[in-house]
């Protein structure tokens, strides 16, 4: 059970909010903040959101609302979600989580909330009411993206298992090098 959020600022939190100059996403993301209308949405989900009592406290629709918009907007997985929300204050700020106070949700909390959308036909309604309240705002709202980059071993050779050069492999060569 995630303990209760406070509104005192955590030391990573004020260290954030003292920064001179905002990020592109920094930007973005207040700006969209003040255009969501998210106590209609919340009110469409309100019904089908599980309540407190059976099992787990579930996090605040309203927090896992906003965790869902950062999934969509950045066309990130569920655990890369979840990643972001530790490592990226801008998204933590949004989505009103804190690392000191509260939890983070983990990837299958992320992918449950995901799936009762999707279950109950809210996704494309969802899209619909915030892409008509942007619109009657002015604003406009484009898919962006974080790239989830791995490091993996490769073997030296370009030879294959026969011991010949594969033929789909090429060479590359930029100047002298």
């Amino acid at each position: 059970m995630p303990p209760p959020i406070t509104d005192q600022l955590s030391f990573s939190d004020a260290e954030f909010t003292g920064k001179r100059k905002g990020t592109r996403r920094e930007v973005f993301l207040a700006a969209i903040d003040q255009a969501i209308p998210g106590a209609k949405i919340e009110a469409v989900i309100e019904p089908v959101y599980p309540k407190a009592g059976n099992g787990r406290r579930p996090y605040p629709l309203s927090k896992m609302l906003r965790v869902h918009f950062l999934q969509q907007w950045y066309s990130m997985s569920d655990l890369v979600t979840k990643e972001a929300l530790h490592e990226i204050a801008s998204m933590r700020k949004f989505a009103r989580l804190s690392l000191t106070q509260g939890a983070i949700p983990d990837e299958t909390t992320i992918l449950n909330f995901r799936h009762l959308l999707d279950r109950n036909g809210l996704t494309n309604q969802i899209l619909i009411a915030v892409n008509v309240h942007l619109a009657d705002e002015g604003l406009m709202l484009r898919q962006g993206s974080i790239v989830d980059a791995s490091i993996i071993d490769v073997p030296s050779s370009t030879k294959n298992s026969a011991g010949e050069r594969d033929p789909d492999m090429h060479q590359t060569r930029k100047g002298n090098e």
